[in-house]
Formats: C-alpha cells, structure tokens, sequence
C-alpha cells in the first residue's frame, strides 16, 4: 500500500508538531490518578492458591492462545513456564529455604498505567470499568510499552508474520456479556476472584484484619506504582514472589518522565518517529478497509 505526497507531508506536519510539543513540554505536577467509580478488578489470595493451574488453562481457552509445548519434546503438554505472547497468565512457584508461596502473574491493571503513557499511538488505553486494553488496529510494534512496564507484562509474539502485543485484558469480552475472567470463574480454591475494586479492596483488608499472622501485612497494589486493579495478600514477601518494590509515585507518571528526559534535546528522532508512526498507521487502516467485503 503506497502514501500518496499529500498525505505524506500532512502526516509530516501533524506528527513532527505532536512529537516536538511532547519532547519540548515540561513535566508538571498532575493530580494522582484514581480508580474509576464503575471499576473492576482482582484479589488474588497466594495463602489460598493450590498451583493447580486451572487459570492458565481457562485463560488460554477463553483467549484462544496456542499451546507452548517447547518444554517437552513429545510436543503434548502444554506447559508455558513465564508470560508470553501465547500465555496472558502464569503461575509460579517461590520456594525458599523455610517457606514457600505460589504466585499468579497478569496485567496488573495499573491505575495510571506506564503502558498506555509510553504508547504514543494510543494503543494502550484504559477502557471500560478501568480495564487495560491494546488496540492492534493502533499498534505499530514499537514495543515502548514493554520497556515502560515496571510489571514487565506486555508481551511481543515473535514468531509470526502478524505479530501482537499480548497481556491479561481481564477477559473483558466475557465482562461484556455478563460474565467474569475466566480464570476467576474456574479457580477451586478461590484464590483469584472479580468484583467491583472497592469491594474487593475493603475484603483484603477485612482479610488482614482477621488472620494477621497468615499475612504480610500489605495489600500489594493498594498503593505501589500509584495502585493498580489487580490487588495481592501472600505469606512471603512480594518481591520474593517477583512483584517490584515500588513507591507510591503513579507509574505512568514515571514512565513520562523518563521520555521526557530521553526526549529533550532529541527533536528531530522523536519527529522522525511520529511521522514513521502515522504513516503505518495509516496504511494499516487502509489495508484493513480494502480486506473487508
């Protein structure tokens, strides 16, 4: 598909205007983002989690993701041992000298979340009930918001010729007709569910309140990297189990600062980006519209 001279320098102008204003702009103070009032989320209990791994396997199915059969030569299990761009959710094992935990990872949901403020496109978008979404028909593979996430949740499929980016979107084509993720539908133990954020938040807390010597006593995600939807109670502490050690600073507003750094003084990269960007942006939308009947 081919960029006409008009469209190209339109393109041009708007995304080098866009990009210079970005790079030239000051950081300001904003207000502390919030959780929207219709918000949905998680509260995985790791003191209840069995490692039955029943979520992976309803995430896959719910998702339509391929099998990761590379750990076993036969080729028969489907084992996934981290995220990737066939697997949206894992569990892992933390196995310490005296303790040990097991551990769900996924988006997280981020309240402000680095993904959406790396992406210059506006793929990453915080949707519906506070949800984190990817819009492919946005995306141009840049992968900034894998760099941004301090999470390092996103994920780039690699091995096709249509790569996307691929994360935990809390199944929100089954919230749409009722439903909840399905890894929270399936879960034996009830040691991930769904619900309204408050109401969860307010039952990790009633949690901690009752059973003080089974937790840590922290909600991860009440407040680290300026919260997040995806809430965590363990007996073991969170970075053992692979959660950052965060302060309360949103992450998006450090992942805005950051570019803003990277950017001063590198105008004409940033311009050269944007305008990289609109241009396949653009062919990508028209492709689509030539493919449809």
């Amino acid at each position: 598909m081919s960029i006409d001279r008009r469209s190209l320098l339109k393109g041009l102008a708007a995304a080098g205007a866009g990009a210079a204003a970005t790079a030239a702009a000051p950081v300001e103070a904003s207000a502390k983002a919030q959780a929207p009032a219709d918000a949905l989320g998680m509260l995985y209990d790791a003191t209840r989690c069995i490692g039955c791994k029943s979520c992976v396997v309803a995430c896959k199915q719910a998702n339509d993701m391929p099998p990761e059969t590379a750990t076993f030569p036969d080729g028969l299990w489907d084992a996934p041992i981290d995220l990737s761009g066939k697997t949206r959710n894992i569990i892992k094992l933390y196995k310490g000298d005296d303790e040990q935990s097991y551990m769900k990872a996924q988006c997280m949901h981020c309240i402000d979340p680095a993904c959406a403020r790396a992406c210059m496109i506006g793929a990453y978008r915080k949707r519906e009930h506070g949800i984190v979404t990817w819009d492919g028909s946005r995306c141009i593979g840049c992968r900034y918001c894998q760099v941004a996430c301090p999470y390092e949740i996103p994920k780039f499929q690699w091995d096709t010729a249509t790569p996307k980016m691929v994360k935990c979107e809390m199944c929100n084509h089954l919230i749409a007709v009722g439903k909840g993720p399905a890894c929270c539908a399936v879960c034996p133990a009830k040691a991930v569910i769904f619900g309204k954020y408050d109401e969860l938040l307010a039952d990790a807390r009633q949690r901690l309140a009752d059973h003080p010597d089974r937790y840590i006593p922290k909600i991860y995600g009440e407040h680290d990297g300026g919260g997040t939807q995806v809430l965590y109670l363990a007996g073991v502490d969170f970075p053992k189990l692979g959660l950052p050690e965060l302060s309360d600073e949103p992450a998006g507003e450090i992942a805005q600062k950051v570019q803003h750094t990277a950017y001063k003084g590198f105008i004409a990269p940033v311009v050269l980006y944007g305008v990289l960007g609109a241009v396949l942006w653009r062919n990508r939308r028209s492709a689509g519209k030539e493919d449809q009947p």
